[in-house]
């Protein structure tokens, strides 16, 4: 089942749970709008190039749309649909005053130059300009993007609208940026966490974590998790996979890999098969790399008795069933991730008053959001007798219908 198959199926048992009447039903589930326009640039050496961009709008009955913009060859317009539509209920879940977009250029950033991508990026905010803006949509980096993409974006929307910081989050700092953001979602990873296991009576320290990716997010939330006691015994990521029963030493693991972009290598840790990773033994399993890599092949194999969702759509419905039957516990990816959602709204409140804050206080925000969600997220898993991804899609839903019916658009 593909990221939009899911998604849909999800918000729909949850709209069954609300018993959400089936015209208002339809109209959440469709996006308010999809663009999509051709970008075409001069390359370096004089030549023409064309690439299609796109934006997909998904809903704005709680706020202005927010979401990330992707530079990858293999842009799938139904992942993106999916990840528009999640935002959507994320930013809910998250009560921030978001609705939900995605977007993108099909291209290959690493075959591109930086004053292609730098065209390229303004040619796009060219032509999608007027239908992005501070209290309409908010893009923010995704894959293949990052700080620059966004610098980039900021100064050439300014052009047409004026100075304008809070049109994209993300940001570098002295354009705007926020302090912490770039760690959030990995903070929020760690602070979700502890939400999870004080639940269940626990503590991160002394428990034993898996993490598949060590990215931004994987990297991070290692850290942090490190720093709590929690004992990482194994990691991956595009390079290869480790493992050290002991735990591995995280501050020298982060060191290596800026010194040799990646895992691989690391003496502090034993080199295991990657496609391992996943049902390493382990208290807590972290994905935080691709989505759909828990599936029905591996499903019973996972030795974790918890699973955070730090990336998006890591379990498909088929491996969801599996693991409920075996008593495992999911934290899901639209409440697990929103960390960083939630630091670029910090970030577009800090650009509108024009007025930055502390790291500190940014980290005492993110963990008070962090914590009131998740005690809302299993307030609604008690009133409808669900799991905590229902419980999530429930609370998500249920936020964004009562905002579009006190609207009027519910008719």
């Amino acid at each position: 089942m593909n990221a939009l198959a899911a998604t849909n199926r999800n918000f729909k048992l949850a709209a069954r749970l609300l018993g959400l009447d089936s015209k208002l039903e339809k109209s959440l589930l469709i996006p308010f709008r999809e663009i999509k326009v051709e970008c075409t640039i001069p390359k370096d050496d004089g030549t023409l190039a064309s690439f299609v961009g796109f934006r997909v709008q998904h809903d704005n009955a709680r706020g202005p749309m927010k979401g990330g913009i992707r530079y990858h060859p293999e842009v799938d317009p139904d992942e993106v649909n999916a990840l528009a539509q999640l935002m959507t209920w994320k930013t809910a879940v998250a009560k921030i005053p978001y609705g939900g977009a995605k977007g993108g250029i099909g291209c290959d950033p690493s075959k591109l130059s930086i004053s292609e991508l730098e065209r390229l990026t303004r040619v796009f905010t060219q032509k999608i300009h007027d239908l992005i803006g501070i209290h309409t949509d908010v893009p923010a980096p995704d894959m293949g993007t990052g700080p620059q993409t966004m610098a980039w974006i900021l100064d050439e929307y300014s052009k047409f609208h004026g100075y304008s910081p809070a049109v994209v989050t993300g940001k570098p700092i002295d354009l705007g940026g926020s302090l912490g953001r770039d760690a959030a979602t990995g903070r929020g990873v760690m602070f979700g966490t502890e939400a999870l296991l004080n639940e269940h009576g626990k503590t991160i320290s002394g428990q034993r974590f898996v993490i598949q990716g060590f990215g931004n997010v994987g990297s991070w939330a290692a850290k942090l998790i490190s720093e709590k006691g929690g004992k990482i015994v194994a990691v991956s990521d595009i390079t290869g996979a480790i493992k050290n029963k002991d735990g591995i030493d995280i501050p020298a693991l982060l060191k290596h890999t800026k010194e040799h972009r990646g895992v691989k290598g690391f003496d502090g840790a034993d080199p295991i098969d990657p496609n391992s990773i996943l049902v390493e033994d382990c208290d807590i399993l972290v994905p935080a790399a691709l989505g759909g890599v828990i599936n029905r092949e591996n499903a019973n194999e996972i030795k974790a008795k918890f699973i955070i969702e730090a990336a998006n759509h890591p379990t498909d419905p088929d491996a969801d069933e599996i693991l409920s039957k075996k008593g495992v516990v999911i934290l899901p990816d639209i409440y697990a991730n929103s960390g960083g959602v939630t630091v670029s709204y910090f970030e577009w409140v800090q650009n509108i008053q024009g007025f930055m804050w502390e790291e500190e206080k940014v980290n005492d925000e993110l963990k008070t959001y962090m914590t009131r969600s998740f005690k809302d997220l299993k307030e609604m898993c008690k009133t409808h007798s669900c799991d905590l991804r229902m419980g999530a899609f429930t609370l998500g839903v249920n936020r964004v219908a009562q905002a579009t019916i006190l609207r009027g658009w519910g008719a």
